[in-house]
Parts: C-alpha cells; structure tokens; sequence
C-alpha cells in the first residue's frame, strides 16, 4: 500500500452542504474566453459540491441565445448552484422606468437565482437603489448589491523592476480613503434592511497591501455587515487564499474564475 494518500476535502471541513449560507464559493463565467455547456459540465461534475454560485461576467449572457442561457441556466440548478446576472443592469440607465422591471422579469424567465447590482457603476441615489433591491425582492428573486472601495494612490507602493536591495525613496502614507468606509457600510446595511440578500465587495482595491491598513478595513467591513451577509469578489488565485488563511472556510467569497476557487481550497483545504 503506498504511502501517499490523497487529500480529502473534507478533512477538517467546517462548511456545511449546498445549500449554504457561509463559505459560499461563486465562481465567475470566463470572461476573455468562451463559456461552453461541455466546460461548465466538467466543473460541476468534478468539482460541483465546492461550488455554490455560477455569476455571468461582464454582460456576457447579453451576447447568448436565450436558448443557451436558459440550458445554462437548468444545468446548474441541477447540481444545486444558482445563477448570477453579474453587472449589468447599470446597462439600463435611460432606457425608461419600466426597462428594470422588464429585465428583473427576463432574467427571471432564463433562470437566473440572483440579480447583481454594482453600486458604483449604476451611478443612482440610494433611494432608487433601495426600490431596484424591493422590486428584486418582490419577484422572488435574490438582490445583491456589489460596493467597492477606493484608496488614495499615494498608498499604494510604486511598481517597475529594480534591482534587488535597491534604495526607494518613501511615499508619503496619507491613508486617506476617496471613499468613506463607514458612508459605505451604512449604504449596504440599508440595502440589507430593503431586503438584500448578499452584499458583494470587490477585494482588488481592498486587498492590495492588505497587512497594513486594508486589512482593518476588511474587519470593518466584516464586523458590520456580518459573514453571513458579506461577499469578497477576488479576482486571483492569492487573494482568494489570503481571505481564507486569515478568516477561515466560514467566509463568504467569490473566486473569479473557474480554477481559483478550487486553487484556493486545494491548497488550503
């Protein structure tokens, strides 16, 4: 009998089963690559039981047959993942009062589970924001708000190749956030308060430098908003593993890509 022996991932496992409200895995369709039934069948069969969330990046279900979406769409309910629209409601800006609920109501026909709505993009007053989160709501969908933040340049560290152990001059360190954390916070707690059933936060900003003052600000965020309830959107391999080495399997996240999530979680599962 030999003696190397598989990891198991569920060796000290502390998620619970699909359908799961805390170490959510969403994995995002590729965004620069085609999205194919075959691609989206070998995750789910290999993989499926460590994927909670299928999200549709950047639009892209705007350029697919109703029929393809609607195929997707069964495919993944199958295997107990729920679909997202990703952003793209912020596409429906002047296009008339009556064009969100219009959408809300097609995506609802193909099958999505969840409507993404990026704050930021979607550029309307928080009280417009709140009515797109009830009329979600209303259509027995799932509404899910997406925040991020920005930080002053001056905290972030020059990049370009040196040589190694060459002097840099120091930065000055304002720490100064474009955007305040707590406005943000109490934005998403209204959210959840009109019914919102995940708040999503884009890590990238976040998580740059995130062992100095980034890292307070994701404590912040998480206990504010509570685990249950926050989403960290990571668009690489090492974030996604700093979010679980430093907060643990429980966390809510998303991994951006159909191999991250599961590069994360064989590492440090």
């Amino acid at each position: 009998m030999s003696a190397y022996r598989w990891k198991s991932f569920y060796e000290d496992e502390d998620r619970p089963e699909k359908p799961r409200r805390c170490g959510v895995t969403e994995m995002r369709s590729p965004h620069y690559t085609l999205l194919t039934q075959n691609l989206l069948q070998d995750v789910f069969d290999s993989m499926g039981q460590f994927v909670d969330g299928l999200k549709f990046d950047g639009g892209s279900h705007s350029l697919m047959p109703k029929n393809f979406i609607k195929e997707v769409t069964d495919m993944a309910h199958k295997h107990d993942v729920y679909v997202s629209t990703g952003d793209w409601a912020e596409h429906l800006r002047g296009k008339g009062p009556s064009a969100f609920k219009e959408y809300v109501d097609e995506c609802k026909l193909l099958g999505f589970d969840t409507i993404e709505l990026n704050v930021g993009s979607l550029g309307i007053p928080e009280e417009s924001l709140l009515r797109f989160v009830r009329l979600i709501k209303g259509s027995g969908m799932k509404a899910k708000p997406q925040f991020a933040l920005k930080f002053n340049k001056s905290d972030i560290p020059i990049g370009g190749d040196r040589a190694f152990g060459a002097y840099i001059a120091p930065q000055p360190q304002t720490h100064e956030i474009v955007e305040d954390v707590d406005f943000l916070i109490r934005r998403a707690e209204r959210c959840l308060e009109a019914g919102a059933d995940m708040i999503m936060i884009d890590a990238d900003d976040v998580c740059k430098n995130a062992d100095s003052v980034r890292a307070d600000v994701i404590a912040k965020v998480i206990g504010r908003l509570g685990l249950e309830k926050t989403m960290f959107e990571a668009s690489s391999a090492q974030i996604s593993e700093w979010f679980i080495k430093h907060y643990g399997e429980p966390l809510c996240g998303s991994f951006s890509s159909h191999g991250f999530g599961m590069h994360a979680r064989s590492e440090l599962g």
